[in-house]
């Protein structure tokens, strides 16, 4: 069974909040596919990723890459994990049915929007019924995380 982390954000963008997450993944040797809902969005956090320490930036690619097997972090809009990645990262309230096939899953999603979080709430219903181990994690003012379950 895959670990799922739900990182329910409430003071700080995904913008803010997910380099700092992708951060401690490359940090720990693993490689990280980040699923998103649209092109413009993928683009918006490319542009994050390479920007968001002034002293240095996450490698990655996206789905437009020429060489998305040898990208260590990996922005697509569609299902796939051409690095053999061991993270799924799901934004914008996206799904997934190839959860299994990887180790962890963060499931980042907007608390202050009404529809984000009750989409939320049924795939934790979903992924606890499949039998996954889950965690969550709320956003505190600071920026960090608060372990809530």
């Amino acid at each position: 069974m895959t670990d799922i982390s739900f990182y329910h954000l409430l003071h700080q963008p995904l913008t803010s909040a997910l380099p700092k997450l992708l951060d401690k993944v490359h940090g720990a040797g693993m490689k990280a596919v980040i699923r998103v809902g649209s092109e413009e969005r993928m683009m918006e956090l490319d542009e994050v990723l390479w920007t968001f320490k002034p002293d240095s930036f996450l490698p990655h690619g996206d789905m437009k890459c020429k060489y998305p097997d040898q990208q260590v972090i990996y922005l697509t809009t569609e299902e796939e994990n051409p690095a053999g990645a061991s993270v799924l990262v799901l934004v914008d309230s996206m799904e997934s049915t190839l959860i299994a096939d990887y180790d962890r899953c963060l499931e980042m999603f907007d608390g202050r929007n009404d529809e984000a979080t009750a989409a939320a709430r049924g795939r934790w219903k979903t992924y606890k019924e499949a039998g996954h181990t889950l965690t969550y994690w709320q956003q505190t003012e600071q920026g960090g995380w608060s372990k809530k379950a």
